[in-house]
């Protein structure tokens, strides 16, 4: 048998998804695994770095958001046509897989819950955000030996951090994964989860070879742990709307001489506001400048790609703080986004001027 370039399908895989062929994705990958492709390897090696480089395509404005959520569903579709073609039979325990509270982007935990399927695991797949007394519910019902619990945006972590503590508080142990609990896993750790997976593999991996791997999770709430959120972070998720609003009316006033143009630039203005105070709130809620600081960098650089200056983002970083006086840690956090931003601003103008 001659082994495909996983790659180069990988790029016809791509094609496929962006025009929205829902049959064609389907028969490429039912193809690869007729072919005897390991369907984890499709997953993994297709499927997976397809569906990533559809966000890349859509962070630098070459995709609409129409043409990204169409292939993402085609994706979807295709992950469930995998799991309709392959079915081994369970041999090993049984797995309650879930969306953090409030995570939509289900895919990715989707694609984990296949791997640990096709690894022999016995999978119970709850879909995104999957409220936590529901989840508990389920736990008391069908018993699992793990919880696996994905998180895609470091904005749910306070939802996940009540997940986790309730999961263990019934005697279920749970693996995190996910690029909201952080690239090195550090905020799984900080939120007590029993282990953290980077992969969809490395987690079957983490699994066959028993939990915890964090050998401190049980032991009680550690320093850093006791000190999660507090008053700023309770004060700023009991104000959040109304914060928002007073930020958007600052704005209106330093826009205002701008005529016209203010009137479009204020239409995409309020949900970006409403980003930064969900950020700001994660990042207060852990104390981890970094959380916040590659948000508005990244965010930096999605509106570059639409031609929106960054520096509307410092003058809305600044109107946060200006806003916040009696929050010291979050006008922390705004100072050191503004210094982000402003350095993008400069690296925009060394680009633009080459």
């Amino acid at each position: 048998m001659v082994t495909p370039d996983l790659e180069a399908v990988t790029g016809r895989y791509l094609d496929l998804i962006g025009r929205a062929d829902e049959y064609g994705a389907v028969d490429l990958v039912l193809g690869l695994i007729d072919e005897g492709v390991p369907a984890e390897d499709v997953l993994l090696r297709v499927v997976a770095p397809g569906q990533r480089r559809v966000g890349e395509l859509w962070a630098s404005n070459e995709w609409s958001v129409a043409r990204e959520h169409a292939a993402t569903a085609v994706s979807e579709r295709v992950v469930a046509a995998v799991s309709g073609r392959v079915r081994p039979a369970a041999t090993r325990g049984r797995v309650a897989v879930a969306c953090a509270d409030g995570e939509y982007h289900a895919l990715p935990t989707r694609i984990m819950a296949e791997v640990l399927r096709l690894r022999g695991w016995q999978i119970d797949f709850l879909g995104a955000s999957v409220p936590g007394p529901h989840l508990i519910t389920h736990l008391h019902q069908t018993g699992p030996d793990v919880v696996a619990l994905g998180c895609m945006l470091p904005t749910r972590l306070p939802r996940a951090h009540a997940t986790i503590a309730a999961c263990q508080a019934v005697g279920i142990p749970v693996l995190a994964g996910g690029a909201g609990f952080g690239a090195d896993g550090r905020f799984a750790r900080l939120l007590g989860a029993d282990a953290w997976a980077p992969t969809a593999d490395a987690a079957a991996d983490r699994l066959a070879a028993g939990l915890p791997s964090f050998p401190t999770a049980h032991d009680g709430p550690g320093e850093a742990e006791a000190d999660l959120g507090g008053e700023e972070y309770a004060y700023l998720t009991r104000h959040r709307a109304d914060l928002v609003a007073r930020v958007m009316d600052r704005l209106k006033e330093a826009y205002a001489p701008m005529g016209d143009y203010s009137a479009r630039q204020l239409e995409h203005t309020a949900e970006d506001l409403g980003h930064i105070a969900d950020f700001l709130i994660a990042g207060t809620y852990v104390h981890d400048a970094a959380l916040f600081t590659d948000f508005v960098t990244w965010t930096c650089q999605v509106l570059a790609a639409r031609k929106v200056p960054a520096e509307s983002v410092v003058l809305g970083l600044g109107a946060f703080r200006d806003a916040l006086t009696d929050c010291p840690h979050a006008r922390a956090l705004l100072t050191e986004g503004v210094a982000a931003a402003q350095t993008c601003c400069a690296d925009h103008r060394t680009e633009t001027s080459v």
